[in-house]
């Protein structure tokens, strides 16, 4: 199978490819009006790094808290549908009253979003982080129209596929008994002592079986994913969606490995949910704390769910924000250690310990990097030449391009493009229509027959795409 898709995607590159729109594209590459036009016309494939909460713009959750008549903390711009007993809060009805609702919208997009921020007053990585506690809860509930949301701005985009991840997976296990393993796991951490480690999640693992973790993945997959996607009849002829599970990497070692054991599970058991990941700030004091522990723990559950893919985000870091010494191990631990199939991010390559090694060996196995220009940009400051884009490029590392957090970020797929174009000069159009058919060659699927139906499709789009050229 796998011969088959090298074959079927070295002959999609080449068929139909277009010297005028290759021509067209070298032309205008330095004016970003015309290359905006040019982009947002091509198909652009998947969106692989994808956050479901952060790619919901802000406007239609501000005017659901709205209707809803949430609490607003009028200091910190959270929302909550209860009022909590501590802090100034207000209903969203008693502003309007009060004449003062348009005026808390405003600082509200300022603290859900990067709109109009200054890049001044406040820490951009930190405001980007800790948006998503503020708007979150007024989500709930609206799932459905969320992911619809997404579809329809995809399909106008001319993207065919998102791979987003959804949400964490309620798991009420009580763990009382298992709290004396986090102490013993960071002990053996310290000495690096993997299979020491995997002695204890073998325990862990057996008694988070026997309370119900299977359970807990069972409902998600069928009453809350399954539901949602059917129900909103997500698929269709233009467009295709599945789901990450993630957790959060802030928690306690056996917290975290519970909720680590309830995604594979659930991946391995629904053709929807695509794959694992983990999240939340990676300069976080228990995420450097505890790294590479998480990543033996995704190495431990890889061995109990051998067809389970995921992506890691790794090396989003950069000078300055940790320690130096600390740049230097994050994407080799993900990728020899925790065994990643994608890298997300991977902006502190250049830092790493044997760079060039690490690059043979992520393009040797296929290890594709996820590119998010914008969102490195604004969280690390890290664009252009700082970016590892080119190392990468340079070292035949499987390339795709995505957004992130568009809604938080203020940006869409062909923003990312535009940017790629504008400040990588050796990317030629061929690169492009490569990093496109790379997002679906390395997406985590598992029906091999959609696959191969959307790689299909994408070339029968690039056809009419191209057809368009030389613009008379």
């Amino acid at each position: 199978m796998k011969i088959y898709f090298v074959f079927l995607f070295s002959a999609i590159l080449n068929f139909g490819y277009s010297q005028t729109a290759n021509t067209y594209f070298e032309q205008i590459r330095n004016n970003e009006a015309k290359l905006t036009a040019f982009f947002s016309q091509m198909p652009k494939g998947g969106d692989l790094h994808h956050h479901y909460s952060g790619s919901i713009y802000a406007e239609p959750v501000l005017e659901d808290a709205i209707t809803e008549d949430f609490y607003l903390n009028t200091t910190t711009m959270q929302v909550l549908k209860e009022k909590p007993s501590n802090g100034n809060w207000e209903l969203f009805s008693t502003l309007k009253s009060q004449g003062q609702l348009e005026r808390y919208k405003q600082k509200i997009m300022e603290k859900w979003s990067v709109k109009d921020y200054n890049n001044v007053d406040y820490p951009s990585d930190k405001l980007f982080f800790e948006s998503f506690d503020k708007f979150s809860p007024a989500l709930v509930g609206h799932f459905g129209e969320g992911l619809l949301e997404l579809k329809n701005r995809a399909i106008k985009e001319n993207v065919s596929y998102i791979e987003t991840q959804l949400s964490t997976i309620p798991c009420d296990i009580n763990l009382d008994g298992l709290t004396n393993y986090n102490r013993k796991l960071r002990l053996l951490a310290l000495s690096k002592d993997e299979n020491g480690i995997k002695q204890l999640l073998d325990s862990i693992y057996g008694n988070l079986l026997e309370k119900g973790a299977p359970s807990c993945a069972e409902n998600f997959n069928a009453n809350f994913v399954a539901k949602l996607h059917n129900e909103n009849k997500i698929d269709d002829a233009r467009f295709t969606m599945r789901y990450q599970n993630f957790v959060l990497r802030f928690m306690e070692p056996v917290d975290l490995f519970k909720n680590l054991v309830v995604a594979f599970i659930s991946a391995d058991s629904s053709p929807l949910m695509a794959g694992v990941n983990i999240v939340s700030p990676e300069d976080g004091e228990t995420s450097m704390k505890d790294y590479w522990l998480q990543m033996v723990m995704f190495d431990y559950c890889h061995s109990r769910y051998p067809n389970v893919k995921y992506s890691m985000h790794a090396g989003e870091l950069t000078l300055g924000l940790v320690q130096p010494e600390d740049l230097t191990w994050h994407i080799r631990e993900a990728v020899y250690t925790a065994g990643a199939h994608r890298i997300g991010h991977g902006v502190d390559l250049a830092y790493e310990e044997k760079p060039y090694e690490l690059l043979r060996y992520m393009a040797k196995n296929d290890i594709a990097i996820e590119i998010n220009l914008v969102s490195n940009e604004f969280i690390l400051k890290v664009k252009e030449n700082r970016h590892p884009f080119l190392l990468y490029k340079e070292f035949g590392v499987p390339i795709v391009i995505s957004t992130d957090d568009a809604g938080i970020l203020r940006t869409n797929m062909t923003e990312q493009y535009v940017l790629l174009a504008k400040r990588y000069q050796n990317v030629s159009y061929a690169n492009i229509k490569q990093y496109v058919f790379n997002s679906i060659k390395y997406s985590f699927i598992k029906d091999e027959s959609v696959k191969k139906q959307l790689l299909k499709d994408l070339e029968l789009r690039f056809k009419t795409f191209e057809s368009k050229f030389p613009i008379k």
